[in-house]
This record gives structure tokens, C-alpha cells and sequence, in this order.
């Protein structure tokens, strides 16, 4: 905008009416973009909606005065509408909250002549309450923490739902140690925290591989101490004292002028025979590092990067770290998050290299911009776990706004080292971070419907003593009213909650996977991919359809993808069209081709060019092939949802459906081997007694649109499309028709696993030689169950 005057005039004529909503929370870029779209007029279309004291994200650009500034800018043409009536809070909440944030300076009312904004409860249900906020002071942290959960816990016997109950702190260190204490204690827990990736410790391991690998890549054997760093991670599990002796005899090699490094060293001792029956050689936790080493440097020319950090995922033991670690669930969150961001900087650009990533997250740590992720735990039917910045927008019933200590809330402030600010500029900064706080603070008290309590510690659990917050001086100051509290926890009470740390923590644990798949299976919907996953390995269901262990998308996966988008295209734009016209074959191409250059990153330079002129040919063949045959009664890349059968919810996205009046053939595009396919469109049978695949896959697209109670259409076949050649070089369609005998079957194999699903009867395998994900188990130790077929055999 600020560069092409020509199209920042388009998007203003185009946006002659703007809202903005949340207005205390834009950025410096995002008012500067309001401010280019309006500046054209002299009295612009403009609505903003904003509360000056709920400004709290200024550590990410958002200011406080940009409110003032658009006030001060208009002034003589706003129109300023103040709404007083509150229907969340009763009025002794809104009270105490108006005594703390009216010692803000930066505030509109301050600011702007003749505004108020003095909130009235006007909820109904909530104007006649008066409980007043209960402030507390507690002898010691693990006393404060005993006390709330003897509350929480008392509350829950009452009957208050545990949704209805919120813990607001200030930092995520106090709500990790006490959701801890209230899975012990079994309460249940719900807690969403904001972190950056990047100063993660577990993504920091992956970003020194990732590292290591592009430092190799370069000039090898150059990365000795990073390569030293990564033989300790646990992905490994090799005895410090083996990385100790490997290092010292390359060190030893290296004074006595020998060229070697500590990669170069496992390299040359695992190929090296044994020097006589008692030696007994490398390390094996060191020869296998050395070897998964090589593999990946390997790749790194070979693959694409997302491939790349799948290939780390999958061989440098970072899976099976993952599903033995007590915080699997947490850590598979972080790994997914972590290659989403991989994903969609190669998307961004396809082209991108390992040492391009490597630099983008250089600049990101060395400019502080985050990377920043959601971490959810626990069932969010259960106790609301939340930092005063998470909590903005939300409201509770009951709310314990806890360890407000000015240890937490007013740390020392300290002017940039190598420089002193002025006394003047450093005592306004400080003036600015106390209204910033005590704004956050507002925000913390104001997410109470009904009942308050704000609590603080004298001690620490060390015996050293803590002050209260300012904020809760300020507050005494001007409500004379209110005491604190001092609440004394007996000592039986005590030793019970300090007892639970010594519990053995397999029930924390259980407990925090329990509640993740509660909340997977809670929005879980069968569709004909997860049905044939569970059927031919639960375990394979668990991985691959549950939790979704994340993987790259590989080039056969996106070619089918591309020659699926080239077909959808072509009979959309037939439909289109209004002649029932097919487009031409160049038309259909280009179509493939755009699909293709867009999703460039998940090939390699090879096989990018490879499968251009693959698909080129296969399409051109096929167009000539069915041109003058194809149905034009047609619905293309249907989604339908919303179905049951027997209970059991399903969906589906299918390629194509094909009308004759209310009868349907259902068109599945399948790109691949013919020859292979074959046996999967087979029924039951005793070599397959639960049928194949693709057979399965038939009946229940005729389930899934035969139940579609949107539509009175009914499946009479569903025909599987081939749209490369046989070896024979002839394009070939392959048509089940669906008997009454085959739903049943199909309708009772989903009753029957759906249910087995919701039991969380998923953590057996089916113990084939064969099966990646029982080896898998199986090669890593994982304590799930494999079953055994011998007794079938």
C-alpha cells in the first residue's frame, strides 16, 4: 500500500465501510493497514469497538494508545458510545475492578472529555447477588495450593460442573505444579497454555539436528560439537561414558596431527572388523547413531525437507522417545506443531533447502518473533487452568485468581545492558509496564461471574518471605470492607496434599492420555479409511487415525493428488460452462500442472520432472480414451457428513457420483497398480475374511449416501477408476455391485468396531510379521499389547 499508490486506491474504493473489532489489540502493522484504508477521506466510514482496559498484549504490538490516537485524530467527528450495563459480573466484582484500573492514567476516559464508564450488573439472574471478592493469604505456597484444591474439590461435591471453575495465575510455571496436585488428587483438569516453539527444550533437540545436518551437508565433518551434543539426547539412550571415550580417542588422534572428527570416527569403527574374539567393537547405542548419521546426511541431498524431518522422526528414534515418555501426549503436540510450521515454510516456498530453514529460524530468534502454539491438556469438561492472558474473553461462575505475589506480577525492572536510560524515560517505561499490569489484573478479577477469591502467599516454600502485590494494596487502600483472609491449613490436611508428589505418577500420566483420546473420540467420525485401518491393525488405527502421528506428504500421494484436481476441474468447468462442453485437453493439463508447481515442495527436482511428463502422458491418453463416453449427470468431490447408521456417525468426500434419476453409480479415481488393486475389491473370503479394502470401501459409500437423509438418492453401484494404464497400456474401470448381504456385512463390521473404538480397544496389534506398526512397537519396547496368532494358526 504505502509503495503502490494504485493499488492501495483499488482495495479504498473497494472498502468504503471498515469495523474493527477488539480495537485495543492491534499492532503497530495492523493500525498503520486501518489507518492507509481510511486516510483518503477527510471523515471516513469507520466503527471501531474496543475496551482501553482490557489492552494487555503490548509484548506483541498492541498499544494502548493507538485508541487514544484514533480518538485525538477524529475528534471532532466521532461519535463515542460508552456501554456501562455489564451482564457477566456481579456488582461488588465490577466494583473492586473499577477500583484498581481507575489508577490508570492511559485511559480514554482521561483522555476524552465528558466520558464515563462506570459499570452497572445488569444481568438479571446476577444484579441482586452481593458476594462480596474474598481475599486470602495462605502461610506458604504448598498451603495455598492445598487450600484451592480442598475448595475446587468441595465445590465438585456440590454438584458445580468443573467447567464452571477457573485458576487464573499470572506465570504457567504455578498452573503446571498444581494441574499436577489435581490429577493426583483426581480432579479433572483443563488448560490451554501459549508457548514459543522455539525455546521449547524438545524442539530445540530437533532444531540442533536439523542444524547438524545442514552444517554437514556443507563442510563435512565441521560440526563435532553439535554432533557431541545430540550423541547424549535420549533418543539415543547410549552410556555418557561411551560418547566420553570416543571423544577422547578422537582428540588423541587429532594432537597427534591425524584428520578426524567424532563422526568420521563412528564411521570408520563401525565398518572395522573385530581385532580378535574378545573385542568387542563399537558401542551399539554409538554404532547405530553413526549409521542413522549417515543415512540422514544422506537424505538431505535426496528428499525433500519435508521427507527429511519425517526420515528424523521415523529413524532417529524421536518416535519411540515420544510414545515411552511420560508427556507423550504434550510432546506429540509440540513435534506436529513443529512440522506444521516445517510444511507450510516449504509451502510458502517449494524450493526452500535445509539451510534456508535453518536461516529463517536464526533471523526468527535472533529478531524475538515466536513461533508461538496452543498447548492444550486435560478434558475441557474439567477445572479451567489458566494464565491471566489466556483468560481474556472467558467467564466463570467460581474464580480463584491465585498467587498474586509481587515476586510473579512486579519484577525488577532493568535498563538495557551497556546503556542507562534516562531517570525520566526509565521512570515513565516503569509507569507504563504498572498500567499495563494492572490492566491485565482487571482482566484476571473481571472474568468472575459471581464468586471471587484472590489469593497470595507470605512465603515461599523455601521459608524466604513474599511480598503481596501492589495490586492487592490497592485494592485494601479503597474497600475498607475487605480483609485478608488468613487461612490456615491443618496439618493433617497438609502432609495429604504434600503426600500426593510421592504418589506413584503412572496415574497423572494415564490420566492425561485418557483425557486426550476422551477429547479425540468425543469429535471422532468414522469414515471408511479409519474403518479399514482398525480392521487391518488397531494399532494402525491408534497411530495413524487417532492421535496422527505426523508425516510429509510423499510425491505419489500428491501426484494422485493432481490428476484428482486436473478431473475435478474438468467436469466443474463442464458444468459451468452452461453447453455441457468439456473443456479441451490443454485445459484439463494446465489444470494438473498448476496443481502440480503449487505443491512443488513435496518433490524432489527428479521426481518433479519425472511426474510432469508422466502425467502428462496418462492424461492425455485418458481425456482420449472416455471424451465422448463420460456421464455429464454428475456431482463432483462431494463432502457429506451428518450420517448414522446403527449409532455410529460417518463421512465421506467421493470423487464422483453419476446420475441416472435418483440412482447412483459412485466414481472412485484410483491412481497405482491395477494388477495390485485387484484382490482388494474382493468380498469376503476365506484368504480376506473381513473383504477387501476397496470393497469395503464400495459398500460404504452405498451405507454413507443411502442414509443421507438430505437427499432420496439411492447407490447402486460404485465403479473404481483407473486413470493409469495397465502393463498392457489400457485404461481400465472395475464396478462393484453392492447386494443387500454386502451391507449388512459392512453395516455390522462398523457397529462392531465403532464400539471396540469407543472402549479404546485400539492399543492391540494384530501381530503380523508384516505390520509396520507392531514392528514398530515391538523393536521400541512399547508396552502395548500384541496379539498373538499362533492361536489362530
Amino acid at each position: 500500500f504505502e509503495e503502490n499508490k494504485n493499488v492501495l486506491a483499488g482495495y479504498q474504493e473497494k472498502f468504503q465501510y471498515i469495523l474493527v473489532d477488539e480495537f485495543q489489540d492491534t499492532s503497530g502493522t495492523q493500525n498503520r493497514l486501518v489507518q492507509l484504508l481510511i486516510n483518503y477521506w477527510n471523515v471516513p466510514n469507520v466503527f471501531v469497538v474496543g475496551d482501553d482496559d482490557q489492552s494487555i498484549y503490548r509484548f506483541q504490538g498492541a498499544n494502548v494508545e493507538n485508541m487514544i490516537e484514533f480518538a485525538n485524530q477524529f475528534s471532532n467527528d466521532l461519535k463515542t458510545v460508552v456501554l456501562t450495563n455489564n451482564y457477566r459480573s456481579t456488582q461488588p466484582i465490577l466494583d473492586i475492578s473499577k477500583t484498581l484500573i481507575n489508577k490508570n492514567n492511559e485511559r480514554l476516559v482521561k483522555q476524552l472529555p465528558g466520558l464515563s464508564k462506570d459499570l452497572l450488573s445488569s444481568n438479571s439472574r446476577l444484579s441482586e447477588l452481593k458476594h462480596l471478592p474474598v481475599l486470602q493469604e495462605y502461610n506458604a505456597v504448598k498451603e495455598e495450593m492445598a487450600g484451592i484444591t480442598q475448595k475446587v474439590a468441595a465445590l465438585l461435591s456440590e454438584g458445580i460442573a468443573p467447567g464452571r471453575i477457573a485458576i487464573i495465575y499470572k506465570e504457567n510455571k504455578y498452573g503446571e505444579e498444581l494441574a499436577a496436585y489435581f490429577r493426583l488428587r483426581g480432579l479433572p483438569v483443563y488448560s490451554k497454555r501459549s508457548i514459543n516453539l522455539l525455546e521449547d527444550p524438545f524442539i530445540n533437540k530437533l532444531v540442533t539436528l536439523l542444524r547438524y545436518l545442514a552444517s554437514e551437508h556443507d563442510t563435512p565433518y565441521g560440526g563435532d560439537e553439535m554432533l557431541f551434543e545430540i550423541l547424549h539426547y535420549d533418543f539415543y539412550t547410549i552410556p555418557p561414558i561411551e560418547i566420553a571415550k570416543l571423544t577422547v580417542e578422537v582428540n588423541s588422534k587429532k594432537y597427534g596431527g591425524e584428520q578426524t572428527s567424532i563422526r568420521k570416527m563412528l564411521s570408520d569403527k563401525a565398518k572395522a572388523p573385530a581385532k580378535d574374539l574378545f573385542d568387542t567393537g563399537l558401542n551399539a547405542g554409538l554404532k547405530n547413531a553413526g549409521s542413522i548419521i549417515e543415512s540422514l546426511v544422506a537424505d538431505v541431498s535426496n528428499v525433500t525437507l519435508q521427507q527429511l524431518f519425517e526420515n528424523i522422526i521415523q529413524k532417529a528414534g524421536v518416535l519411540p522417545y515420544i510414545m515411552q515418555h511420560p508427556k507423550k501426549i504434550a510432546l506429540m503436540q509440540l513435534l506436529t506443531a513443529f512440522f506444521d510450521f516445517i510444511k507450510e515454510e516449504t509451502s510458502r516456498n517449494p524450493f526452500l533447502t535445509l539451510e534456508g530453514l535453518i536461516n529463517i529460524i536464526d533471523l526468527m530468534e535472533s529478531e524475538a518473533i515466536p513461533l508461538p502454539m496452543q498447548q492444550v491438556s486435560g478434558s475441557d469438561k474439567g477445572v479451567n487452568l489458566l494464565t491471566a492472558h489466556g483468560s481474556k474473553g472467558l467467564e466463570f461462575e467460581y474464580v480463584f485468581f491465585a498467587g498474586v505475589n509481587a515476586s510473579s506480577w512486579e519484577k525488577k525492572r532493568k535498563p538495557g545492558a551497556g546503556y542507562k536510560l534516562p531517570d525520566t524515560m526509565f521512570s515513565q517505561a516503569a509507569a507504563r509496564d504498572d498500567e499495563e499490569l494492572r490492566r491485565l489484573f482487571y482482566v484476571a478479577l473481571t472474568r468472575a461471574e459471581m464468586h471471587l477469591y484472590i489469593s497470595y502467599a507470605r512465603y515461599k516454600n523455601d521459608g524466604k518471605e513474599m511480598e503481596p502485590s501492589m495490586f492487592i494494596a490497592e485494592i485494601l487502600e479503597e474497600h475498607t470492607g475487605i480483609a485478608a483472609e488468613k487461612v490456615v491449613v491443618s496439618a493433617e490436611d497438609l502432609f495429604a496434599f504434600q503426600s500426593l508428589q510421592f504418589t506413584a505418577q503412572a496415574p497423572e500420566i494415564d490420566k492425561a492420555e485418557e483425557d486426550f483420546v476422551t477429547r479425540l473420540l468425543e469429535k471422532f467420525v468414522m469414515n471408511v479409511t479409519a474403518l479399514n485401518s482398525y480392521l487391518k491393525c488397531p494399532l494402525q488405527f491408534y497411530y495413524q487415525n487417532l492421535i496422527r502421528i505426523p508425516s510429509g506428504k510423499n510425491e505419489a500421494t500428491e501426484f494422485g493428488s493432481a490428476i484428482h484436481h486436473a478431473l475435478e476441474k474438468l467436469f466443474r468447468k463442464m458444468q459451468e460452462g452452461g453447453t455441457e462442453t468439456f473443456p479441451s485437453k490443454e485445459d484439463m493439463l494446465a489444470d494438473f500442472i498448476w496443481y502440480m508447481k503449487k505443491h512443488r515442495e513435496n518433490f524432489t527436482k527428479e521426481a518433479f520432472e519425472r511426474r510432469m511428463e508422466y502425467g502428462d502422458e496418462v492424461l492425455r491418453n485418458y481425456y482420449d480414451k472416455y471424451i465422448h463416453s463420460w456421464n455429464k449427470v454428475v456431482a463432483v468431490e462431494r463432502n457429506i457428513r451428518g450420517v448414522l447408521v446403527n449409532g455410529v456417525p460417518l463421512k465421506g468426500k467421493l470423487d464422483k457420483l453419476e446420475f441416472n434419476g435418483k440412482e447412483i453409480n459412485v466414481v472412485d479415481y484410483k491412481s497405482g497398480d491395477i494388477d495390485k488393486a485387484i484382490p482388494k475389491m474382493k468380498g469376503p473370503n476365506d484368504k480376506e475374511p473381513n473383504g477387501g479394502d476397496y470393497w469395503r470401501q464400495a459398500v460404504f459409500y452405498k451405507l454413507l449416501i443411502d442414509n443421507y437423509q438430505q437427499k432420496d438418492w439411492k447407490v447402486i453401484s460404485t465403479e473404481f477408476d483407473f486413470v493409469e494404464p495397465d502393463k498392457k497400456k489400457e485404461y481400465r474401470k472395475e464396478k462393484i455391485v453392492i447386494t443387500q448381504a454386502d451391507t449388512e456385512t459392512v453395516k455390522q463390521q462398523l457397529t462392531e468396531t465403532w464400539k471396540k473404538i469407543q472402549d479404546r480397544d485400539f492399543y492391540t496389534g494384530c501381530g503380523k510379521e508384516t505390520c509396520h506398526w507392531c514392528n514398530f512397537v515391538k523393536n521400541n519396547q512399547l508396552e502395548i499389547a500384541l496379539h498373538d496368532l499362533e492361536e489362530e494358526e
